[in-house]
């Protein structure tokens, strides 16, 4: 079992019980929730199904709220047929959307308040602080499937489904017994219902049309292509202290209602981030205008406006966590040229190069501590930006000094090529145009 607030923290369900009494972590099980794209193959809901149908044939009912999404539509028809699905039903559990659903906060949550305690056990892949449910309060536990399922019957988080007995409706002692299952399906996979719309023919005569006042969907404009000059004299927006995930940068759960609209979702930028200078949660100082306790999103728009662009500074694993490529994507409409740090989580890494920002990591770690809040940084001799060749950068202090680091990056020809672009897309526009 592992969390809350952090994949990294485990320990084995034995010692939960202790754990849960010694740091004061909320004992009532709210939800159990399972599937995703992590943890619902076959052999999971095959597992997760076996201890719902001992559930019912020792009398035991759900004291958690269990919800159940399907990772796909085939397995989820794949398990209607083999009866899974049915059983997870028949106790109570309810079946959602083939979706992300509750693993980035896509679910109603009922009955917490903001910032009121709670705990709620996933065999999801991520459980940051706010992530599932948007509640600062809520203590998201990991665990498998099966795991996640017999914890539900307990109904607490010290419930040691390996060891513990519970009491069923008849007032009798019952224990739960190890699940099996199928790792594969001996009828093969259904297919399901497809999804997929053939494209018409003749693309070029299909127009797109958003309504001009939707809060929800926005046209993509082509980002602007590199001018061909240095990037200099650009403000730190942000220093981010300790862990900055994809969580901090693009929080999901309400917000993702904006996903279709890059303007509207922006101002979520960076407000989980945690500012090294003064510990304050997505909040900065606009040093064009010498104010504080500006949201990050705010003063980013406002560079913007004056045609500056700026650099964020983080620490180790930057953007670790989701895929998604919002985190990448807000701070390239809001003005970001560069993200430098100690080092990135490899996708979010990625995503920043598919969007034309600068994805660079100190050659010298030790460099993360020059940066202050009124520095500026210039990124020079970006006309030899070539493979393996380190760049450097000027760090301007206030005070007239300056600093000469250089910097690592693992930009392959076509990923420099999408920076000279614009974007990865702008790039594959570009060579479409001359075929």
């Amino acid at each position: 079992m592992v969390g809350p607030f952090t994949p990294d923290l485990a320990r084995p369900i034995s010692k939960l019980g202790g754990e849960v009494k010694e740091k004061n972590y909320p004992e009532k099980l709210d939800v159990a929730l399972i599937g995703s794209c992590t943890n619902s193959s076959y052999e999971d809901i095959e597992r997760s199904a076996h201890v719902v149908r001992q559930a019912i044939e020792k009398g035991l009912m759900l004291k958690s709220e269990l919800m159940i999404s399907p990772g796909s539509e085939k397995i989820r028809a794949t398990i209607h047929r083999d009866g899974q699905l049915q059983a997870l039903e028949e106790v109570g559990g309810v079946v959602l959307a083939n979706a992300c659903g509750p693993c980035i906060g896509q679910w109603t949550r009922h009955g917490r308040e903001e910032g009121e305690k709670n705990s709620i056990i996933t065999s999801f892949n991520r459980n940051f602080a706010r992530r599932n449910d948007g509640n600062s309060g809520t203590h998201a536990f990991i665990a498998s499937p099966e795991l996640v399922t017999a914890m539900a019957f307990g109904g607490a988080m010290t419930f040691n489904p390996l060891t513990d007995t519970l009491i069923n409706q008849n007032g009798e002692e019952v224990k739960l017994d190890p699940p099996v299952g199928d790792e594969l399906p001996k009828k093969g996979f259904e297919r399901g219902k497809e999804g997929f719309l053939e494209p018409p023919e003749d693309r070029h005569r299909v127009k797109v049309t958003v309504y001009p006042e939707s809060e929800r969907l926005q046209l993509l404009s082509p980002f602007d292509s590199w001018d061909g000059q240095d990037l200099t004299d650009l403000p730190i927006l942000l220093k981010a202290k300790g862990k900055c995930t994809t969580d901090h940068i693009s929080p999901a759960g309400p917000w993702l209602r904006f996903r279709g609209h890059l303007d509207n979702i922006s101002n979520n930028m960076f407000i989980g981030a945690v500012n090294v200078f003064s510990s304050e949660a997505g909040m900065g100082t606009n040093i064009l205008t010498g104010e504080k306790h500006i949201r990050f999103s705010d003063i980013s728009r406002d560079y913007k406006s004056r045609g500056i662009g700026w650099v964020v500074v983080g620490d180790d694993n930057y953007g670790e966590g989701s895929s998604r490529e919002h985190a990448a994507m807000e701070p390239r409409y809001l003005g970001a040229r560069a993200i430098i740090v100690k080092s990135f989580a490899r996708i979010h890494e990625t995503n920043l190069k598919k969007q034309g920002v600068l994805a660079l990591t100190f050659a010298n770690p030790d460099d993360y501590e020059k940066i202050q809040e009124d520095d500026r940084i210039s990124i020079i001799g970006l006309d030899k930006f070539t493979p393996g060749k380190l760049v450097k950068a000027v760090i301007s202090h206030a005070d007239g000094k300056k600093e000469l680091i250089e910097l690592h990056h693992s930009y392959s020809q076509q990923q420099i090529d999408w920076f000279k672009a614009g974007s990865a897309l702008n790039k594959i526009r570009e060579d479409l145009n001359h075929q």
